[in-house]
């Protein structure tokens, strides 16, 4: 074959894959994209939901329904991203809601106020008040009555530079699927706010007709069919070799769930000696967006892949090496992945190669989540009656020779400032009892 044959057969290739691309339509990006994240709480979670005051607490009270602290709570998160550069004024926008949210005829979607304040120093790092951090970080994972060989991975803290993530400590096959935010927008707005004045209720309903309207976006209206997610409720059950039973009330709507732990060990002074982690993944998975919200479609690869716990399961073993690797301390936390409902407008056209230019989108997603710490009792006394039948009580007996209720946590970061960045919490999949 002669260059001037093999330049035109790359010229050939070339132009047939430029044809392939002309006969599908180029799909546009929309204009403008939200996203509601709709969550139910529990535990240490719903106690920590009703929080109320001014800063922080004063917007945790808004995005959570307040009330009772020990009852569920319900969270929700509003984004809205534009191309779009407000119209004639300031950004604004309004989420118009059904009755049955009970926040009112709508809620402001508000837009961060730019600001020339510096947010981080700018003198260098060892110019900083850095300390080191002390110790090291026990690493487990699986469902099991004992650690496999090879567990724990142990990372020192005295080995690792001033602001380096360990090697290894989690992969990134678990995906971060947030889309709207100030850095992805020309112009962003959310909820909740200083400028509301409501905050979700225990008793709210998302179902209904919902508007979007702003002087940056196309009017969005569409409506759900889907609630907020029920309540998770956990019992602990302790076994004769040391380990854990985790178990939990199975949700209808749930898509899958994963389980994570964090522990301490510390010396009598109450420095940190060891940090411990567990996660309920037998393939070894700790960050991404496992602590995120998660579509039905990714959490199917992950449950495929056993990263996160199918959506039929109901218990999970806690090895004992985590429990004596972290005598202190043990806080636990657990997720269910819910459904999603996605709205586009105007829709798809049937045919592929009618041209489509999306004017916005919709996207809602459900999960619920509770929490614990390991070893203080009273913390969920419902949990051994929510979610079992008389069927469940042999199997339980065998399990849990020495019941005992305990209630459930939050995962915060682990590593944070320490190293330079904040640490994901962990998914999970294994077997049961």
């Amino acid at each position: 074959m002669t260059r001037n044959s093999m330049r035109l057969m790359i010229a050939a290739g070339g132009a047939s894959v430029v044809l392939v691309g002309l006969g599908m339509a180029q799909t546009a990006a929309p204009i403008a994209r939200y996203e509601m994240r709709a969550g139910t709480t529990s535990g240490i979670m719903g106690g920590m939901s009703g929080m109320k005051g001014g800063g922080m607490g004063g917007a945790m009270s808004m995005a959570f329904g307040g009330g009772n602290r020990n009852a569920p709570q319900h969270e929700l998160t509003l984004e809205l991203g534009s191309s779009r550069l407000p119209v004639g004024a300031a950004p604004k926008a309004d989420h118009f809601m059904p009755a049955g949210a009970k926040l009112g005829l709508s809620v402001p979607l508000k837009s961060p106020e730019k600001t020339t304040t510096p947010e981080y120093s700018n003198e260098p790092p060892e110019k900083r008040d850095f300390k080191r951090p002390k110790g090291r970080i026990l690493i487990f994972w699986g469902c099991g009555e004992h650690a496999p060989a090879g567990q724990p991975v142990i990372i020192d803290f005295s080995k690792i530079a001033a602001g380096q993530m360990p090697p290894g400590l989690w992969t990134s096959s678990v995906p971060m699927e947030r889309h709207v935010s100030p850095g992805s927008s020309k112009t962003y707005g959310s909820w909740p706010n200083s400028d509301s004045k409501v905050s979700i209720r225990t008793d709210s309903s998302l179902i209904g007709a919902h508007k979007v309207v702003g002087n940056y976006s196309p009017e969005m209206n569409f409506t759900l069919t889907k609630d907020f997610m029920g309540a998770l409720r956990t019992s602990t059950f302790a076994q004769p070799s040391g380990a854990t039973l985790l178990r939990w009330n199975p949700l209808p709507d749930a898509t899958g769930y994963h389980a994570s732990l964090m522990g301490a060990n510390m010396s009598r002074s109450g420095e940190m000696n060891d940090m411990v982690w567990w996660s309920s993944s037998t393939t070894r998975e700790f960050g991404g967006g496992l602590s995120d919200w998660l579509s039905p479609a990714t959490v199917a690869k992950l449950v495929a892949s056993k990263t996160v716990l199918a959506p039929a399961t109901t218990t999970c073993m806690v090895p004992a090496e985590v429990k004596a690797a972290a005598p202190q301390f043990q806080m636990v936390t657990l997720y269910a992945y819910g459904p999603e409902e996605s709205f586009v407008y105007p829709p798809r056209p049937a045919n592929p190669k009618t041209p489509w230019k999306p004017e916005w989108t919709a996207d809602i997603r459900h999960r619920s989540m509770t929490g614990f710490l390991l070893g203080m009792p009273g913390m969920d006394e419902a949990a051994s009656e929510n979610g079992r039948g008389r069927g469940d009580q042999q199997s339980q007996q065998q399990c849990q020779p020495k019941p005992k209720k305990r209630g459930l946590g939050g995962l915060g970061g682990l590593i944070g400032g320490a190293l330079g960045g904040a640490v994901s919490g962990a998914g999970g999949n294994g077997d049961g009892c």
